[in-house]
């Protein structure tokens, strides 16, 4: 066994570490809209559930230099983002939209994405994604290294779902039908495979 102490390795070797060992990841795929109304899109895989009562997801974006990234920034301002799960068919796109791009400049039309209205909050999701989640921001939280601020997780809740039909029957959504992605390390992904199914203890 290969002991490691984290304060003696640099940021790329501890994130080496984490993103090769804690897999698969879901991936998020965030619209936000700008302060000059562009709409922003951007994939992130430090994601997850936070809560179903309320439905609370969260959000984990690492700062630039200490600088803000767009979408943490849109989603300060904004207060509001849309969640979409990122699956077989749309995989291509959003990796598109990973690059940087100037403020003024839409991830969405790059990859040649499809805008939709939401219904409770105004920024627009995207059409191609079979789960779409609109947010509102309920609380940020700093992440830190030190007193350097170098990163932020944001909480926020779902307040409306959409789902496409051909994923969701009986209150339940079909895992196989949804062909959702997941984030390893490095350029790899990898899709659902092989389920299988253990009983909880009472």
């Amino acid at each position: 066994m290969i002991s490691i102490d984290p304060k003696k390795n640099t940021e790329r070797e501890n994130y080496k570490l984490l993103t090769g060992s804690i897999i698969p990841r879901p991936i998020a795929f965030v619209t936000t809209k700008s302060e000059q109304g562009v709409i922003n899109g951007a994939p992130f895989s430090y994601f997850n559930i936070v809560s179903s009562n309320p439905p609370m997801i969260s959000l984990a974006i690492q700062r630039s230099k200490g600088y803000l990234k767009d979408t943490a920034r849109h989603i300060q301002y904004q207060g509001q983002f849309v969640v979409h799960i990122v699956d077989e068919d749309n995989v291509s796109q959003v990796n598109e939209t990973a690059a940087a791009l100037p403020v003024t400049e839409s991830e969405i039309e790059k990859a040649n994405l499809s805008l939709i209205d939401s219904h409770c909050i105004n920024v627009p999701g995207v059409k191609e994604a079979k789960v779409r989640m609109e947010c509102r921001l309920v609380q940020t939280i700093p992440l830190l290294n030190g007193e350097e601020r170098t990163g932020d997780l944001f909480i926020g809740e779902v307040v409306h779902f959409h789902l496409d039909d051909t994923i969701y029957y009986d209150g339940k959504i079909n895992p196989r039908a949804l062909k959702a992605v997941s984030r390893l390390a490095g350029s790899s992904y990898a899709k659902i495979g092989e389920l299988f199914e253990i009983e909880r203890p009472n």
